[in-house]
């Protein structure tokens, strides 16, 4: 959905009235009709008619692409031919055919090339971005879309235009970095996306990026933040008569106020969609709006109401080729089907979905539809192939919490990184101040030397100088004490991410002890990882940063409390940092009620009574 969504933020003109766009089109039609004669200005209508109708009549417009292609070899039209190609390969984008897709895409980035149209290849990128999107390959997407960000700044002229599809590249990484799970990243580029259309007052795409907004406050499943976005984005679409765009944004006001069981308001988004759906004819919009009526009925258990919809959504899908539609769809049939206790159709139904859904190795997706063929084959009394498809579905979950575990690391990295460049450049900055002023110090003093009147002046500049001067080191004193916070945290959070996949593979290992063969084998396993575990080399290095930070903390503890052992020193430095007690039961490989009873032994070494707080104690040494 939000795909095209994209698709059109970046390459299109908003929407027409509906009245206007049907006029424009009978009129391209009617042109096109007198025209009889093959050149350059006919591709130009073949093309604007393909522009119009590639959402709302798809096959119609493939055939006008095609055609503008014919034309354009014929009479050798580079342009033509180029812009032929990436219409079709739209085409094929648009129905998740990214094979047919990219082969186009390549043609026409060629022949853009030759004619060195560089608003052509930006065009092209960014459709090819958009592909590797669609297959999962979102790393390639976000590479793609940094290239096509490059080639917008060193190339597209017009100022407005420059700033347009800047801000349409930064809602593209928004967007990829929200798929990631990578929020605080998909933020930071929506707000750049924003900043760019409030920037050229382009209130359409503006309403777009503030849906984003909203996606991924939804996605933190913070629904009532995300409807705030949504209803933001909903006014600007419903004041700019943008009937396309209020299907979509519709669709997700509902499934928000679903989320919060708030049934009746979803009920009524999830209507208005299709009514806009059906307005503005968008088969794919359509599809998806009574997907998500369906699936509210089916909370509702309205089975027979949810069916039809249904029923409905899976002609459509079937007919534009909408597989992960389909598949969801093909699932909610599945599960009425299970209600009304007919097992072997749900089982049919849950299969069709499966199959649709691996070839796009959609995880989330075959996660839920594997963990729902367990419970049909426990229906059926199937109970080994429940078992099976069960665990299928954890394992899946699994590698979905440690996808998850990894971007918040990548995240937390490429957040760290960026600041710590902006750091340096500031830290540079500041040493070129420096030496200026000691440069402007010496002129001062050599010109003003043998000049008795002005010596007042002299000790007066001097010293505004030397404030000057203590002002800026002072400043650059807490940058290098920030960096080191950052740096001290980072390494605080791979010490602790280490010890829990280590104690992870620990406890996996002590499962597997039964069912293998070799003790021996077993045995080094769980030697080797205890080492691991016990290896003092990461606390150094911690230590190290630790000290860098708090100077005089050890010593301040050693003085007033001499019997404090390094274990609990080590307590103590970790409280500093005010990590949770989880973090510090994984740095320190003790179990949560380890953590507990250290506590207590060192709040009573310390003096400390139940009433007073160790944490204050600890921040104030």
């Amino acid at each position: 959905m939000k795909k095209i969504f994209i698709i059109l933020l970046f390459l299109i003109t908003p929407y027409v009235s509906l009245s206007q766009n049907t006029k424009l089109i009978d009129s391209l039609k009617l042109e096109l009709k007198n025209r009889k004669v093959d050149d350059t200005v006919k591709v130009s209508i073949l093309i604007s008619l393909n522009e119009k109708l590639k959402y709302s009549k798809p096959e119609e417009a493939k055939n006008y692409a095609l055609k503008s292609l014919e034309i354009s070899k014929k009479i050798n039209y580079k342009f033509g031919i180029a812009s032929g190609n990436m219409h079709i390969g739209d085409h094929y984008l648009n129905r998740n055919q990214n094979d047919s897709a990219l082969h186009y895409y390549n043609i026409s980035k060629k022949y853009f090339k030759d004619i060195n149209y560089i608003r052509g290849l930006i065009f092209v990128n960014h459709a090819m971005s958009i592909v590797k999107e669609s297959t999962g390959e979102l790393d390639k997407a976000i590479a793609i879309t940094r290239e096509t960000l490059k080639l917008i700044n060193e190339h597209e002229e017009d100022s407005d235009s420059k700033t347009k599809f800047i801000g349409a590249q930064h809602d593209a990484l928004s967007i990829r970095y929200t798929e990631k799970g990578n929020y605080k990243i998909a933020l930071i580029e929506a707000l750049k996306a924003l900043k760019c259309f409030e920037e050229i007052n382009d209130d359409y795409r503006k309403a777009g990026v503030l849906q984003q907004i909203g996606q991924i406050e939804a996605s933190l499943k913070n629904y009532k933040t995300s409807i705030k976005y949504y209803k933001e984005a909903i006014d600007i679409f419903n004041k700019e008569e943008e009937i396309w765009s209020l299907t979509y944004a519709n669709i997700s006001l509902g499934a928000a106020y679903q989320n919060l069981e708030d049934y009746e308001k979803a009920k009524n988004c999830f209507d208005a969609a299709i009514d806009y759906a059906k307005k503005v004819e968008d088969k794919m919009a359509l599809a998806e709006a009574l997907n998500s009526l369906a699936s509210l009925e089916l909370i509702n258990k309205n089975y027979s109401k949810a069916k039809q919809l249904l029923l409905d959504s899976k002609e459509i899908s079937e007919t534009e080729n909408l597989q992960l539609s389909l598949a969801n769809t093909y699932q909610n049939l599945a599960e009425i089907e299970y209600y009304n206790n007919k097992y072997s159709t749900a089982l049919n139904y849950n299969d069709e979905a499966i199959k649709l859904t691996k070839p796009n190795n959609a995880l989330p997706y075959l996660k839920r539809f594997y963990g729902y063929r367990s419970k049909i084959l426990q229906a059926l009394k199937k109970y080994d192939d429940a078992i099976f498809y069960l665990n299928e579905s954890q394992k899946i979950s699994d590698s979905l919490y440690s996808v998850t575990k990894t971007q918040q690391l990548e995240e937390l990295k490429t957040i760290y990184e960026t600041e710590k460049k902006e750091q340096e450049i500031l830290l540079q900055k500041n040493e070129i101040d420096l030496l200026k002023q000691k440069g402007e110090i010496n002129n001062l003093y050599k010109i003003l030397f043998g000049i008795g009147f002005l010596l007042s002046l002299i000790a007066f500049y001097a010293v505004r100088q030397k404030l000057k001067r203590s002002k800026i080191e002072r400043e650059k004193l807490d940058l290098e004490l920030d960096f080191k916070k950052k740096e001290l945290t980072t390494h605080a959070l791979h010490l602790a991410k280490k010890n829990e996949v280590l104690e992870s593979l620990k406890q996996q290992a002590k499962d597997f002890k039964s069912s293998e063969n070799s003790v021996k084998g077993y045995n080094q396993l769980i030697r080797t990882i205890n080492f691991d575990l016990k290896d003092d080399n990461n606390w150094e290095n911690f230590s190290k940063y630790f000290e860098e930070v708090h100077k005089d903390f050890n010593s301040n503890v050693k003085q007033q409390f001499p019997n404090v052992t390094p274990n609990e020193l080590r307590l103590m430095a970790l409280l500093k940092m005010n990590l949770s007690s989880k973090e510090i039961a994984n740095i320190l490989n003790i179990s949560h009620e380890g953590i507990k009873k250290a506590r207590y032994r060192l709040r009573k070494k310390l003096g400390i009574t139940t009433e007073d707080s160790l944490q204050d104690l600890v921040f104030n040494l």
